[in-house]
């Protein structure tokens, strides 16, 4: 296969492989801020996270580095997206009352 097609590919991935990293971590901290168990929760999305781009970034990477460089930059740009698309944080569940923030 052409080299700038199997890098393009790596890339790909990667942007594949930070959506499901970046996005799961999204998705959990916001069930885990109602959660019975946010440690248990927090803990187990963590490592299956992690394992799902460990092996993915293995098995793309396929022991040439230029291939883990692509791929590790389209899992950047995955950051990058995933955070403008998740918006800023809501009022009602990140930021302090305004009550709070004084002593009486």
């Amino acid at each position: 296969m052409n080299e700038g097609l199997t890098l393009a590919l790596a890339g790909v991935a990667g942007l594949l492989l930070g959506a499901v990293f970046f996005g799961g971590l999204w998705w959990t901290v916001r069930q885990g801020v109602g959660s019975k168990r946010p440690a248990l929760l927090f803990f187990g999305s963590l490592l299956l996270r992690t394992a799902v781009v460990i092996a993915g970034f293995y098995f793309v990477g396929d022991g040439q580095w230029q291939r883990l460089l692509a791929c590790l930059f389209g899992f950047v740009i995955a950051r990058i997206i995933v955070t403008r698309l998740a918006g800023p944080p809501r009022d009602d569940v990140t930021a302090p009352s305004k009550e709070a923030g004084h002593a009486p």
